[in-house]
């Protein structure tokens, strides 16, 4: 089933489970895929292909890896081995973003399907796994990038298109606060994410650099930060609208709901007092405190912030939404200390409402 049509020729069809591009005539494609990868200029078509989150490891997949299932699952797209690029993906292909930007003659597509609530993860995390002998793969979330350009780009230029695209979405999931699985900081992508870029050789027009100060950057930058977070909604519903809950911005922290029922009166009904919890946590105001409480520490961690400075500024920011209970100094970590007290209001105003 075509769903989409370039002006430049190429077709965008969904089948078997797969989102797939097939080219009118010669293209150029760098990729990161293990089909094909790197630079190549006898590349048909490529594809992004849904793998079910329960497969987990390659030995489970058809083929018993990476490499043979790839092979398996092209032929069964009726492409070409040796001229296609595959990459796989847990995100499904049918919430699929498909977003355009132009500039006179000049057009960029982006194609994205992504996910970060299992696996997303900042640069520099604690890694999950060490490669041996090839044989790993987890397709968790995964935001996968198909990148169309209508034009002639040296090889160069492809390679730093895919640059300008990574920081494309890194900046999609910091404006999300998309928080990573692995640490205390934001998401800057997932563990597993993959990219194709698409150039057209027979194209008259011809650009030889893809960075921020260029045209063709600012295009890749707006086409892929939007196409990233249309995709990530789709997917499992990451939004502004999402974003703007406590409980939500305090998920990296690893606080739960369940945290806030420690030691609350024994004659409070615990289902009301999640209710009125999740009713606070929608609280505005309340949000952008705790926001602002958060960055206070993230700029700690990043060293640009002294401990005593974050933590007298911290307190005049819980004063605005409450008394802090807890006036003694246990010996806490700044963080510590002022997670402490936030979670101790907010359970102190759903208390007197439950």
């Amino acid at each position: 089933m075509i769903i989409h049509e370039l002006s430049s020729g190429e077709s965008v069809d969904l089948r078997n489970n797969s989102l797939v591009v097939s080219f009118p005539d010669r293209r150029n494609v760098v990729s990161t895929s293990k089909l094909n990868g790197g630079y190549r200029e006898d590349i048909q078509a490529v594809y992004n292909h849904y793998i079910p989150p329960h497969i987990g490891h390659s030995c489970n997949l058809e083929g018993g890896s990476v490499d043979a299932y790839l092979k398996i699952h092209t032929e069964r797209l009726g492409l070409s081995y040796e001229h296609s690029v595959g990459i796989l993906t847990a995100a499904r292909m049918e919430n699929v973003s498909v977003k355009t930007r132009s500039f006179r003659d000049l057009q960029v597509t982006a194609l994205i399907t992504g996910g970060v609530e299992v696996n997303g993860g900042r640069a520099g995390d604690p890694a999950g796994y060490y490669e041996e002998n090839s044989r790993w793969i987890k397709v968790g979330g995964t935001i996968n990038t198909i990148l169309i350009i209508n034009a002639d780009l040296p090889e160069a230029t492809m390679v730093r298109a895919i640059m300008t695209a990574t920081e494309a979405k890194s900046a999609a999931l910091q404006e999300l606060m998309a928080p990573s699985r692995y640490s205390k900081g934001i998401a800057t992508g997932s563990g597993t994410d993959d990219i194709i870029v698409v150039a057209n050789p027979l194209s008259p027009y011809r650009f030889e650099y893809a960075g921020k100060h260029s045209k063709l950057g600012e295009l890749i930058g707006l086409v892929v930060k939007e196409s990233t977070k249309e995709a990530l909604e789709k997917q499992t519903g990451l939004n502004a609208e999402r974003q703007c809950d406590v409980l939500e911005r305090l998920t990296r922290y690893k606080i739960k709901e369940n945290d806030f029922l420690q030691g609350i009166d024994e004659g409070i009904n615990q289902d009301y007092f999640i209710r009125e919890l999740k009713n606070i946590a929608r609280d505005r105001q309340l949000v952008a405190i705790t926001a602002a409480l958060l960055h206070l520490l993230d700029e700690y961690s990043w060293g640009l912030l002294a401990a005593d400075c974050v933590r007298t500024v911290g307190k005049k920011l819980l004063a605005q939404i409450g008394p802090i209970k807890r006036n003694v100094d246990f010996g806490l970590q700044v963080e510590e200390e002022l997670l402490s007290d936030l979670v101790g209001i907010i359970k102190q105003k759903a208390c007197m409402k439950g």
